[in-house]
């Protein structure tokens, strides 16, 4: 796969699954709706400040996230770190009308709050292909790309 179909299946997803190692030390994951991406390197999620999940990752940061397609049979699972955002800047980049039935008190609800993935590196596979992503890829591909909604570009006709 190249680095741009590989862009395309991250964008056409919609949802991402996460790896993450809980307080216990067990293996969890978790589906996401994952449509904001900066390239390949870069990723954000909207979820809750309390979910288990989040709490994981403040003391174990690293993570996994996989897209994929079935009908196709592609995926590709990047490794990295979780950082997580509690300022405005992000919260206000993924706000959309009707959050607020997830998070009452708006923007600001103490509930809410932004993961960024931080990928680096990647291991790809098609039907017809697999193989790894370098973090040197990755961070060359991405260079001078910002945060863009994937979705937009499904909305829009351009996939």
């Amino acid at each position: 796969m190249t680095l741009d179909e590989i862009k395309n299946l991250v964008d056409r997803s919609l949802f991402a699954t996460i790896g993450y190692t809980d307080e216990k030390g067990r293996q969890n994951v978790r589906r996401v709706f994952c449509v904001w991406h900066k390239g390949l390197g870069g990723h954000l999620i909207s979820t809750n400040t309390g979910s288990a999940h989040i709490q994981s990752l403040k003391i174990d940061p690293n993570m996994c996230l996989y897209f994929n397609d079935d009908s196709s049979f592609e995926g590709i699972c990047f490794y990295g770190e979780a950082v997580i955002h509690l300022d405005r800047e992000y919260k206000e980049l993924l706000w959309n009308e009707g959050d607020e039935k997830y998070y009452p008190k708006g923007i600001d609800d103490e509930d809410y709050c932004i993961l960024e993935f931080v990928a680096d590196g990647g291991r790809y596979y098609r039907y017809d292909a697999k193989g790894d992503l370098l973090k040197e890829e990755i961070d060359s591909f991405d260079a001078g790309k910002e945060y863009e909604n994937g979705y937009s570009k499904i909305t829009a006709g351009q996939l």
